[in-house]
């Protein structure tokens, strides 16, 4: 174990100024690099008149212009890569549900680095050289099965490559199996325990003790839903294809404070998601973030989308991005009044009966939006669903400032999701 500990230690609890001057200097060659092989980072930095020569302390990077998820697109597939194909190792994609996917290529040196940050992850989450862990994240063109996968293997865990679905059988699995730690969407270990609860599965018998769940936004309300139904520690594991995948941040599971930012390869910035103004650490905004190590698709100031803040480092020395429950792009704007996911998801959780599954209807009625909530019984509840109704009804009007109606379903109406959950049906056009 110190051998493994002292691998991390010297990084990850260094001090502020060695880390700034670390970045500085990666920075610097991550800005010739772009700007050296990549015709269109070149174009870019052209048109905005700032040459990598102009970068000489961190500050400097707010002349230089963000990238996009459009650039990618733009440049589809392969135009923003900054090594030779014959360099790439490996591709991954989004899903494209939107337009076409955002394709992303790594070197075999960004490979290497991306299994030594989740498997740094998975050490800050508290797993363990020897650790169990089963992957239900999905394999393929989506980077969470092999980033988790690759990461376990490289801590010195023995993985369980299950990916998503089948929900029957990762239950069968885990008590077969005996793995002490699960990687998963969180959405999809709510319908894990929701099965264990049908088959009648005691999950403190199991031997599972942490869950590291990522690849969508929840609260703290749901890490107290799974934490308690399923006796584990939950902690949350961030990270995006654009940017490398899982293992961007990681929350550490002796604070659970927001994940720890891994400064020494990727620099983050919080900008006004209206104006691009850089705000000052503490303040809430968009998170920006600059890769700092990457060769095969090096980011230039990406504009993530994810609405956060910066914090100070607590068990670790790196700052913490505060726990990422919203995405700008996800805003909902009901009858001018501005209304994220997660918030009607932290009123479905505060009432006692229902089940932590929900579902948003919006549609236009005349000139005004209608919003329907559809939500189920928690299993084993009996309450009357006209009044569990009416309770979420008075908490989504009080406490998120939208009139809403609400449907409550008998356990088990509203559909699973096996990866990413769907929560939002907007029919306005």
């Amino acid at each position: 174990m110190t051998k493994t500990r002292n691998a991390y230690d010297q990084i990850e609890l260094a001090g502020l100024d060695e880390i700034r001057n670390l970045q500085a200097t990666r920075l610097k060659e991550t800005l010739h690099h772009v700007y050296k092989n990549s015709p269109a980072y070149r174009k870019k930095f052209d048109e905005q008149n700032v040459h990598p020569d102009d970068f000489r302390t961190l500050e400097d990077l707010s002349k230089f212009p963000f990238t996009t998820k459009s650039d990618l697109r733009d440049n589809y597939p392969f135009g923003m890569f900054c090594t030779p194909m014959n360099q790439i190792s490996r591709i991954h994609a989004s899903s494209g549900t939107t337009g076409k996917p955002t394709v992303v290529g790594y070197t075999q040196t960004d490979i290497d680095n991306w299994a030594s940050l989740v498997a740094r992850s998975i050490y800050a989450a508290g797993g363990r050289p020897g650790d169990k862990v089963h992957v239900a994240y999905g394999y393929g063109l989506f980077t969470g099965g092999l980033g988790a996968h690759y990461g376990a293997e490289r801590l010195g865990c023995t993985v369980i490559p299950m990916s998503g679905g089948q929900t029957e059988k990762q239950v069968r699995l885990i008590q077969d199996f005996d793995p002490d730690i699960m990687m998963v969407t969180p959405s999809y270990m709510l319908n894990i325990g929701d099965e264990m609860a049908r088959q009648g599965v005691d999950p403190a018998q199991l031997s599972l003790r942490i869950g590291i769940f990522g690849a969508e936004p929840w609260t703290n309300s749901m890490r107290s839903d799974i934490e308690s139904r399923l006796h584990i520690d939950a902690v949350d594991i961030y990270g995006l294809s654009e940017i490398m995948g899982p293992g961007v941040a990681q929350e550490c599971v002796e604070t659970k404070d927001g994940p720890t930012l891994w400064e020494d390869h990727f620099y983050p910035e919080i900008v006004d998601p209206q104006t691009g103004e850089v705000l000052p650490d503490g303040e809430r905004g968009e998170l920006v973030i600059t890769t700092l190590t990457k060769q095969g698709l090096p980011m230039i100031r990406y504009r993530t989308r994810d609405l956060t803040r910066l914090l100070p480092g607590s068990a670790r020395s790196m700052r913490r991005i505060e726990k990422i429950t919203g995405r700008s792009d996800d805003m909902l704007i009901i009858r001018g009044v501005n209304v994220f996911p997660t918030q009607i998801e932290e009123q479905v959780l505060s009432v006692e009966g229902l089940a932590p599954h929900y579902l948003m209807e919006i549609e236009k009625k005349g000139n005004m939006d209608s919003v329907s909530v559809i939500v189920e019984r928690a299993q084993g509840y009996t309450a009357d669903a006209v009044a569990l109704a009416a309770e979420l009804q008075v908490k989504i009007k009080s406490l998120v400032g939208i009139s809403a109606s609400v449907v409550v379903k008998k356990t088990g109406e509203l559909p699973r999701s096996e990866g990413k959950a769907v929560h939002v049906i907007d029919r306005r056009g």
